[in-house]
């Protein structure tokens, strides 16, 4: 057996204690709900800088944005499993940090590790990790059950991830200038964590279930709210309109953007990283979700043929477009 296949098996034997079955596949069984599936694939430089990303961070990190897909459909993730393969400068010390974040997260949302693979990386460190969950037949939500008129409503606020990730990436421009500067990160932790260690929306999608609210559409926010309202407008064949005021943007975020000279608007709609869940609800469910304070209706659904808008702060009414950064 070659000298990589045995570091592979020692690691796997090693981390066997947290996985529920180290089979090549998972059973799972079949009662009177629905299986669902999502799978992500993360790669160094392009989904995550190691520079300034500690390791359990990247762990739990992953499983969050893995598990958000199976919640966007009101499901319940149950079992994970994870391939990585990494570079030789990857010592034992910082597989453990990076499994360390795993174990946690999938612990604290009670996610079964399933299945787990190592390989050899020349390039770095990539990780593919594929989940299952499940939803009862009659609770799953897709993307295109959305109706005229309905409201729209977002979990959370918008746009402290990516402002964390701007910060971190200057922080890295001024290191690699000058390594011995001190980052300057007094007061933005909460910017930092949004991007570093986002935490699912699990608890505002239970309290809507408790009023007995139903989303009509939902979808997982990981590209910008602009991307995710033109997904769900175009699944129902609807149009759109949502209010530039209505949009729930942190003080903090907004400050610290205007310093920066950049519009708070722009990064809550295209800025992405929020993994927040954006929904369509019926009116009739307005009273209930009102006091709601983690969840912000910020417009409705209208005809396809009045396209997709947002109406700003002074009244002016610009299209939609998913720009992206």
């Amino acid at each position: 057996m070659k000298e990589k296949e045995i570091a592979k098996y020692k690691l796997i034997e090693k981390y066997s204690q947290f996985i529920d079955s180290i089979n090549d596949t998972a059973i799972c069984e079949l009662t009177q709900k629905k299986i669902i599936f999502s799978s992500k694939l993360f790669t160094e430089h392009i989904d995550f800088d190691l520079t300034y990303f500690p390791l359990k961070h990247l762990g739990y990190k992953i499983i969050v944005v893995t598990m958000m897909d199976i919640i966007a459909m009101n499901g319940t993730p149950r079992q994970m499993r994870i391939n990585m393969a990494l570079s030789n400068r990857f010592a034992e010390e910082a597989i453990d940090e990076l499994m360390s974040g795993i174990v946690f997260c999938c612990n604290k949302f009670n996610i079964n590790i399933v299945g787990l693979d190592f390989n050899s990386s020349s390039t770095g460190l990539i990780i593919a990790a594929s989940i299952t969950g499940e939803v009862k037949h009659d609770k799953e939500v897709g993307r295109s059950g959305a109706k005229e008129n309905e409201l729209i409503c977002v979990t959370g606020d918008l746009g402290s991830a990516y402002t964390g990730l701007i910060l971190l990436e200057r922080e890295k421009k001024v290191f690699e200038a000058d390594p011995t500067q001190q980052p300057d990160f007094i007061g933005v932790d909460y910017l930092l964590e949004r991007y570093l260690k986002p935490e699912p929306p699990i608890e505002t999608l239970d309290a809507l279930i408790l009023q007995n609210i139903f989303p009509t559409s939902m979808i997982n926010l990981n590209n910008g709210l602009a991307a995710g309202l033109i997904h769900l407008c175009n699944a129902s064949k609807l149009g759109c309109t949502i209010f530039e005021e209505k949009l729930p943007i942190e003080i903090l975020t907004f400050d610290k953007l205007k310093e920066l000279g950049i519009v708070a608007t722009t990064i809550a709609l295209n800025g992405g990283e929020d993994y927040e869940l954006l929904f369509s609800i019926k009116q009739d469910d307005y009273e209930k979700i009102k006091t709601m304070k983690e969840i912000s209706v910020i417009g409705y659904m209208n005809a396809e043929s009045s396209g997709k808008n947002i109406i700003t702060n002074d009244n002016k009414q610009f299209e939609l477009k998913a720009q992206g950064f």
